[in-house]
């Protein structure tokens, strides 16, 4: 029987294994195979091995220094405000209120739609709107640029997270937010030291998928500012994409997604180690 069982588990498993090897681990070996390489992309064009020098030349690279500085900012303010808003979402929506499944419904909407159509929107409210309003091009200027991303992002995700963060809340046992009512706690007591140690699982999800996915921004870059002024918005992964598509240097350009990929790596696994660490078993 467990011989039987062990088949069909191969059997129904074997295409999806398939697929990812294609999908994800054959191009990730040949990306880094072609990081070693100069190379513009054309068949007709040779391949010329350059060993180390496409990752020693990232490094005094200003401008992809630059979009690391930049996403890094953008991925800080974007954690704290879609897991904030996304928190607090969620702990309205888990009240006794009676429109709590149309909120949850209406909040969740902004992140089925796809990043490029969010842009392209938002695009139109931080330039045709708000110059109507009298408060100018947002998009036209560095700083207002940055936070118009943040305002998106947390306008797409927030709905996101929030529903991670009500499974967290409703896996909360009764009888614990019972005793903390009979001992007196208030709201605030409650919140801070019974709900939120509990929600660290939660927490380490949300804040998982957050970095990752804001580290990795590239549809609303396009859509929003097309890494302009002046490529003065441009984060890692419109660098990358540029750099290999524009600019025709494939080898030097995953040279640039390599070090970004394990950037991502690190950072995110240090946060998971982290937020493990203090998460409360009940």
């Amino acid at each position: 029987m467990k011989k039987m069982s062990k088949g069909w588990y191969a059997l129904f498993t074997l295409p999806l294994m398939l697929t990812f090897a294609l999908v994800v681990c054959v191009p990730f070996v040949i990306g880094i195979a072609l990081s070693f390489v100069e190379w513009d992309g054309l068949s007709k064009h040779e391949m010329v091995f350059v060993g180390f020098q496409n990752y020693v030349e990232v490094f005094s690279d200003e401008r992809f220094l630059n979009s690391a500085v930049r996403t890094t900012i953008y991925t800080l303010l974007s954690v704290v405000s879609v897991n904030v808003v996304g928190l607090i979402f969620a702990l309205i929506v888990t009240t006794k209120l009676k429109t709590a499944n149309v909120a949850r419904t209406m909040l969740f909407v902004p992140y089925l739609i796809g990043g490029l159509i969010l842009g392209f929107i938002w695009k139109s409210v931080f330039s045709d709107f708000f110059i109507s309003l009298g408060l100018g091009n947002w998009l036209t200027d560095k700083t207002n640029a940055m936070i118009a991303m943040v305002i998106v992002t947390t306008w797409q995700m927030a709905g996101y997270v929030m529903i991670v963060y009500i499974t967290g809340i409703m896996a909360i046992p009764d009888d614990v937010m019972e005793a903390a009512s009979v001992d007196g706690a208030n709201f605030l007591t409650t919140l801070f030291k019974v709900k939120l140690p509990l929600l660290m699982p939660s927490f380490t999800i949300c804040l998982f998928l957050t970095l990752s996915n804001c580290f990795k921004v590239y549809d609303v870059n396009v859509a929003l500012t097309g890494a302009g002024p002046n490529y003065q918005s441009e984060m890692f992964s419109l660098n990358i994409y540029n750099e290999i598509y524009d600019l025709s240097n494939f080898g030097y350009g995953q040279a640039k997604a390599i070090i970004f990929f394990l950037i991502i790596a690190v950072i995110t696994l240090i946060q998971v180690s982290i937020t493990k660490k203090r998460e409360v078993s009940m």
